[in-house]
């Protein structure tokens, strides 16, 4: 499955939104420019390497990433589902938010693997917090999905609820599978995903119970 966008119109313009995917396409377009040793410096330096943590490096790490795909995946998510739960938040929440998740999933990534020399980098914690908030947030939006089966090419409306809960067993059972081959840094990714989820979900109930409560206190 190859998310196309939500059904959710934004109601407001994603300012936010688009400048994190602008401040990273910046970054990225840089790091296109350097060779293998500037990369690996540019990794360790501002990346999120558990054995030397700093944090400091838990936001830098997060504008920074390992090739195309990496990167174009990352955008692309946080594309179809950061302009909506921008609204909710609001433009100076949402950034807050996104800032934060990022931090605190790559420390959490560091937590579990303390001695690990490899260096963490991507977005990919924030953007599952993204996700885990939408998840909440809008459970009855369909996600646009592009399905491909040999020569078939087609697209359909997944319910977001399945959509994100599909993603998310996908990350326990990648989690699940690199233990087991001993993979520890592959695990580690995965921890980063699973809290920056687990993030996106309590900030979104929050917001819901907020939202909740203001309209009772308003009488609607």
């Amino acid at each position: 499955m190859f998310p196309v966008s939500d059904v959710i119109p934004s109601r407001t313009r994603p300012v936010v939104t688009v400048g994190f995917i602008a401040l990273t396409s910046v970054v990225f377009l840089y790091e296109l420019r350097l060779d293998r040793p500037e990369m690996y410096a540019l990794a360790h330096g501002f990346g999120v390497v558990p054995a030397n943590f700093a944090w400091s490096h838990t936001l830098s790490s997060v504008f920074l990433h390992d090739g195309w795909i990496h990167f174009a995946g990352n955008m692309l998510y946080l594309w179809i589902f950061g302009d909506n739960v921008e609204d909710s938040l609001g433009h100076a929440g949402f950034a807050l938010f996104y800032a934060a998740a990022g931090v605190l999933s790559a420390a959490a990534h560091a937590a579990l693997n303390p001695s690990s020399p490899a260096p963490l980098i991507g977005a990919s914690g924030a953007i599952a917090a993204v996700m885990g908030a939408y998840f909440v947030l809008y459970p009855r939006s369909q996600v646009l999905t592009a399905i491909f089966l040999v020569l078939y090419l087609d697209v359909i409306e997944v319910p977001a609820v399945l959509f994100l809960g599909v993603w998310l067993m996908m990350q326990l059972l990648a989690g699940v599978a690199s233990m087991g081959a001993g993979a520890a840094d592959g695990g580690m990714a995965i921890g980063a995903h699973l809290a920056g989820f687990a993030i996106g979900v309590i900030a979104g109930l929050f917001l819901r119970q907020r939202q909740q409560t203001r309209g009772w206190a308003d009488g609607r």
